[in-house]
């Protein structure tokens, strides 16, 4: 379709928004977009607003292709139709909206619980912003039959989302995704949505924080090792968003006295003003909590995301220099102190298990092996841990899991990451080694030489627009249908194919099936112990190549040699695939 054409269907989508059932500041941004700004006239209304398998993510604004309390409600008048028909023999039906830090995030919020209370449901609402693990704890908690949290987790300042829950507290998986989006579909119009003509909703507020607090608390395994190292150094930054109460509060709960705050990020802000992006993957967002920890000579700093299900932390290491430590070092630390603590105090009795996505780090698994702990792998999101979880309640036991991408959870009582529980339990294992003289990355160290070095790295390849997209569908039916037989001189020994759901094995030319749901994943499995993931991303229009390589580390002295072998290693193999 030309640009002509698209404007001219634009308008008359546009057109529509300039009536009576539309508030008056909508239609005037609209008509202001129809008479001056012809260019975010066709970003605002070129597309409908997807409603995904996680539910909506996209930019704030007037418009179909926007996040305003109209997508919002058709989303959730689409969502209420379909719970209504999957729950048909519960007598009241029950809902629970939480948000974060964001603009309009309370405005989406109470439009979302009204239009649930004006469909027959028992609506809760947060009285103000709150961590989504604590809207899946909630879920649970009050037994309600689905769940709404108003976030966009870590994307800029211009963003918002909402994300649907199922009655498990965990969020929606096949078949129920799909179905909810046909069911958004169906909505033809404005005047099917229900947003007024219920109950007003009920509010919820710290009589939940203070239950979901103590059930964090009840996981410490060593309560006795915080009150001798009560007075750890623990700087901490919400980066302006939900984490601030919470986070403090449970540690303080813990036994934690020695607590630095980030004043300045503090204060909730939507505009996020002390940092490029509030995502605590990336260093930049995390520098005011360092220069704290530096000022105060801390033993350990946490950051989370504006809806708290994501921690990045920075540990001394042997300089006595604070570092930042990546997804999977945390997770490794976090399960082996769960998993060796739980060893040590005789709880494992042989029926648990610990979850990590496929793209993470397979230490998780040695470790779980050592200690004879079962362990699962599943796709990428959380909601297939949380989908775990479900299938193995009441018959194991979980002990923890976590994703590369900063996403960790213990306990059964949530069922999403949770940064509030993660920060809690992060403190604990770092009061651990130094109850032993240790910093965490000591223990770290410690792993490695059990176990092996295991680094991983993370390539994005972005490639924008139609052209970009059909680039990346032609790389992965490249690599698919002509899978390169060595990478950095090492045999590709294994092909798993998670579209297909097939694996291969190269070397004897046999293949097995992969129990998995379907998912456009490959991964790479070398002769020398090298594991590459390939997958597009489900959200940004990019290419995610994750890359996970080992060696045996004999003693602590040769830990930074056995790192730049490592890391040379790592760059080889990006050479070899021309993503340099």
């Amino acid at each position: 379709m030309e640009n002509s054409e698209i404007l001219k269907s634009v308008k008359v989508k546009a057109q529509k928004w300039l009536g009576s059932e539309f508030d008056a500041e909508t239609r005037a941004s609209v008509k202001h977009m129809l008479e001056n700004d012809e260019k975010e006239l066709i970003e605002s209304f070129y597309k409908d607003l997807e409603f995904g398998t996680g539910g909506l993510r996209g930019i704030m604004g007037a418009g179909t292709n926007r996040m305003n309390i109209y997508t919002v409600g058709l989303a959730t008048q689409g969502l209420c139709n379909y719970i209504k028909k999957e729950f048909s023999h519960v007598k009241e039906l029950k809902v629970a909206v939480a948000h974060d830090c964001r603009n309009n995030s309370r405005l989406f919020a109470e439009t979302t619980a009204e239009i649930f209370s004006a469909n027959g449901f028992k609506a809760y609402l947060f009285e103000s912003l709150r961590p989504t693990p604590e809207l899946s704890f909630a879920i649970r908690h009050l037994g309600c039959q689905t769940g709404v949290v108003i976030t966009a987790s870590h994307n800029p300042k211009e963003y918002n989302g909402f994300k649907a829950y199922w009655d498990d507290g965990g969020q929606i998986i096949e078949p129920h995704d799909t179905n909810i989006i046909k069911e958004v579909e169906k909505i033809r119009s404005l005047s099917e949505v229900k947003f007024k003509g219920g109950k007003k909703p009920i509010i919820l507020g710290p009589e939940i924080d203070e239950i979901y607090t103590d059930k964090i608390k009840a996981l410490s395994v060593n309560p006795e090792i915080i009150a001798r190292q009560s007075h750890l150094k623990i700087v901490y930054t919400p980066i302006h968003g939900t984490g601030v109460k919470l986070v403090p509060m449970v540690l303080k709960k813990m036994g934690f006295k020695n607590i630095f705050h980030v004043p300045e990020q503090d204060i909730n802000d939507g505009n996020f003003p002390t940092v490029k992006s509030p995502n605590p993957e990336e260093s930049a967002a995390m520098a005011m909590a360092l220069a704290k920890a530096a000022e105060v000579d801390a033993d350990l700093v946490m950051a989370t995301d504006p809806d708290a299900d994501r921690v990045g932390i920075a540990v001394k290491d042997p300089t006595g220099k604070i570092s930042l430590l990546n997804g999977n070092q945390t997770a490794t630390l976090l399960i082996y102190y769960l998993v060796s603590q739980w060893a040590a105090k005789g709880k494992l009795k042989g029926q648990e298990y610990i979850c990590k996505t496929i793209v993470t780090t397979d230490l998780l698994n040695v470790i779980a092996d050592d200690f004879k702990v079962q362990h699962f792998d599943v796709l990428t999101g959380f909601k297939y841990i949380a989908d775990i979880l479900k299938k193995h309640e009441g018959k194991m036991k979980f002990i923890g899991g976590g994703e590369e991408s900063y996403g960790y959870l213990a306990g059964e009582f949530v069922r999403d990451k949770d940064a509030v529980m993660s920060c809690a339990l992060i403190a604990e294992t770092t009061a651990w080694a130094k109850d032993q003289g240790k910093s965490l990355f000591d223990i770290l160290v410690e792993i490695y030489l059990k176990y092996g070095f295991y680094k991983e790295s993370l390539v994005n390849v972005v490639r924008k627009g139609k052209e970009g997209a059909e680039e990346i569908q032609q790389m992965m039916g490249g690599y698919r249908s002509n899978p390169p037989k060595s990478i950095n001189g090492s045999k590709v020994a294994i092909l798993h194919d998670y579209e297909e759901r097939v694996s291969f094995d190269l070397l004897k030319g046999t293949r097995t099936a992969i129990s998995l749901p379907k998912s456009n994943v490959l991964q790479f499995l070398l002769e020398d112990g090298t594991k590459i993931s390939v997958r597009p991303s489900g959200t940004e229009p990019k290419i995610k190549f994750y890359f996970s390589v080992n060696a045996k580390l004999d003693k602590k002295e040769n830990y930074a040699k056995v790192e730049k072998l490592l890391e040379q290693r790592i760059e080889g193999i990006k050479a070899d695939m021309g993503l340099n």
